[in-house]
């Protein structure tokens, strides 16, 4: 799914996005979506069960199920497959929530994206209108669930990664504002190194399955050179990357940011997926926490005020 895809249909203000990057073969992770014994097993926000009553993996058939809420409350949900292309995509149109509640109607999508031994999955759902997608993060927490039921599906297919961060921050800005700051080499140049680092943009081709080759320079001089490819780029909603150091294998690491609008601020959402551990990647890890955190601080102070960093 691509920025243009969302451009072309006017959906960015209806939609949801989310993607994944899981250490296993796509055919392994299209069984967990379409077999009925598996979906049971991980669907749904952590602590809920889900029966299912029907389910026709087919165009044209029903899937209707209930997931059932940690504190008992019932969800009963029906869908209807619109399309199924193996190993690669299903879209149903989805109509359920909670007794008394407003219906949760959207057009779902999980999209198979196969990244060598790796699987790129979106989840994509798309509103009628921008108001009818903010009363189902309001009122089901759509997003928040959406990563759970991910964590959920990584978790049954074991294949938990070796080291992942999640951080979450709020930006006194709007999303347009903040995703700029990603995307133009002469802003992220200025904020995206954890001080005294300094960040060098040495290519930045950005859109999906561009490349970009960058490197955080110490005081010394001495440099820290990384190099990745764009993935999953929705304007101004999601950007994702895949990315490596300069030694050890390929499709080292995986980075999702989500941008989502929250009563006139952002809502910044950073998941980095280590898949292998060498001495250089451990190493990065000890300190990625910290330093993401003093990235995403610094983010906030120059978008406020960008002549806080001049270089």
């Amino acid at each position: 799914m691509s920025a243009a895809q969302s451009k072309a249909d006017g959906s960015v203000d209806r939609e949801i996005v989310i993607t994944r990057t899981i250490s296993a073969p796509r055919e392994r992770v299209w069984e967990a979506m379409a077999d009925p014994k598996q979906i049971v097993l991980w669907w749904g926000p952590t602590g809920f069960t889900t029966t299912t009553h029907v389910h026709e993996f087919r165009v044209g058939g029903r899937w209707e199920h209930t997931m059932h809420g940690p504190d008992g409350t019932d969800y009963p949900n029906k869908s209807v497959f619109k399309e199924i292309t193996p190993c690669e995509r299903v879209v149903y149109a989805h109509g359920g929530g909670k007794p008394g509640e407003p219906v949760a109607g959207f057009e779902a999508s999980w999209t198979f994206e196969a990244l060598g031994d790796k699987t790129r999955l979106t989840l994509r759902m798309v509103f009628p209108n921008k108001e009818a997608r903010d009363t189902v993060v309001r009122v089901y927490k759509a997003i928040d669930g959406g990563h759970q039921t991910l964590d959920r599906l990584v978790d049954h297919l074991g294949v938990k990664p070796p080291f992942e961060l999640v951080l979450e921050r709020v930006i006194r800005a709007p999303r347009e504002r903040v995703f700029e700051a990603w995307t133009q080499p002469e802003q992220i140049k200025h904020w995206f190194a954890p001080r005294p680092y300094q960040l060098i943009v040495k290519q930045m081709d950005f859109r999906s399955g561009g490349k970009f080759s960058m490197a955080m320079r110490a005081p010394d001089g001495s440099e820290h050179a990384f190099t990745g490819i764009y993935g999953v780029i929705v304007p101004p909603a999601l950007l994702s990357w895949g990315g490596e150091f300069s030694s050890g294998p390929d499709g080292q690491i995986a980075t999702m940011v989500s941008f989502e609008e929250e009563d006139g601020a952002t809502r910044i959402r950073v998941r980095q997926t280590f898949f292998v551990m060498t001495p250089m990647i451990k190493q990065a890890t000890q300190g990625a926490q910290q330093g993401w955190g003093m990235t995403l601080d610094q983010l906030g102070k120059f978008i406020a005020d960008p002549s806080v960093f001049p270089l």
